[in-house]
């Protein structure tokens, strides 16, 4: 079901999804969240994206703000990609029907389940090492099912960034240290 153009299928309100969601449940629609950061968008993602709207009618994608991703990656250089332009590429992918910002863990980067306990999804995507088995078990509590993808690409974001410090800035450093300015 492709619901919107791109611009309106981010969510801003959580109350306006989930009256949205609400109207989708009563149409018959099953529900597939997924929650992640969407940083510097790659195959990878869109696979992965891809194969959790065949899980469902309508896949909503949760999309950490830049607050959580520094607090649960422990890194205060990510992300990449600032939270508004992460939206609107994942706005442009068709296998994604609505997309809302979480700002939805605790101080020691722990996901609070927000978005799944008020939604009650029907099914719930996530990698095979999104999160360790015994807050599997918890989330189950709030969805009708999780279903665990294997990661779709060798490709990650974190690799990315290694790649590109190690194969660009890597030769820079060793020039201006050969050339003494350094």
């Amino acid at each position: 079901m492709h619901l919107l153009d791109h611009k309106k299928k981010v969510v801003k309100d959580p109350r306006a999804l989930l009256a949205i969601v609400e109207g989708l449940r009563a149409q018959g629609c099953r529900i597939i969240v997924t929650i992640g950061s969407w940083d510097m968008l790659h195959v990878g993602h869109v696979r992965y994206l891809m194969k959790a709207k065949e899980e469902g009618d309508v896949l909503i994608v949760g999309t950490d703000s830049e607050r959580a991703i520094k607090l649960y990656k422990k890194n205060s250089m990510r992300p990449m990609v600032v939270q508004d332009e992460r939206m609107e590429m994942l706005s442009y992918l068709e296998c994604v029907d609505l997309i809302l910002l979480l700002d939805d863990v605790d101080e020691e980067g722990r996901w609070q389940y927000g978005l799944i306990k008020e939604i009650q999804v029907d099914t719930f995507i996530i990698t095979d090492d999104s999160y360790p088995p015994e807050q599997i078990e918890e989330i189950k509590q709030y969805c009708g099912e999780v279903k665990m993808l294997p990661r779709q690409a060798e490709t990650s974001t974190s690799n990315l960034v290694f790649r590109i410090l190690r194969d660009c800035l890597a030769p820079i450093i060793t020039m201006l240290k050969e050339r003494g300015l350094v």
